[in-house]
């Protein structure tokens, strides 16, 4: 009895990575990142709940949302749909995006919540990138939201980027307080109502 990996066999789900790796196949093809192809298929194919996805409406107004993928992290990458050429292009167009996005960096904020390992490694890859490129990214405020204290965010987000300027620092607490007061307190900064 032959078993391979996607064949259903070892109780792999298989709507999720379907529509997921269609979704960033059909989009790196033309011409996309992952996050903005994500964010396109919803929109294309009229999600229900689209209006609450970050891909989805980032890409309905043309702001950029990338995703950085380690290929073999994901039980996506285990499926027979997916297609390590088009994650891995996609990916590294996502990877051109953010770097080119960190040019303007001076002055700004940078978020991090609960990557432990990936974004910090991504950002500061890309920070490291940007500036090699003879960028000046400046001083910037730099903030790491997660349960516990980690290694990478601490190296990586709040002190290495930091040397010549700008401001760490680190929240420890759970997200589903953090995030809502952010969402709070920017609203608010706005001049907004604050969502109920």
């Amino acid at each position: 009895m032959e078993e391979t990996l996607g064949s259903g066999r070892f109780g792999m789900v298989e709507e999720t990575p379907t529509l997921m790796n269609r979704a960033v196949n059909e989009g790196v093809k033309r011409g996309l990142g992952m996050g903005e192809a994500l964010g396109r298929h919803l929109l294309d194919v009229r999600a229900p709940n689209a209006g609450l996805s970050l891909l989805a409406r980032a890409a309905e107004r043309s702001i950029p949302c990338t995703v950085h993928v380690a290929i073999g992290t994901d039980t996506l990458h285990q499926h027979a749909s997916f297609d390590g050429a088009m994650t891995g292009l996609g990916t590294h167009r996502d990877f051109k995006i953010l770097a080119a996005a960190m040019r303007g960096l001076m002055g700004g904020i940078v978020l991090n919540f609960g990557s432990a390992v990936m974004m910090p490694e991504v950002f500061l890859k890309a920070l490291s990138t940007v500036r090699n490129l003879g960028h000046e990214t400046g001083a910037f405020t730099a903030a790491n939201f997660d349960q516990i204290r980690h290694y990478r965010p601490e190296k990586n987000i709040l002190e290495r980027p930091l040397r010549d300027g700008g401001q760490g620092h680190s929240f420890i607490g759970p997200h589903e307080l953090w995030i809502p007061l952010l969402a709070t307190l920017f609203l608010a900064r706005m001049g907004e109502e604050s969502p109920r």
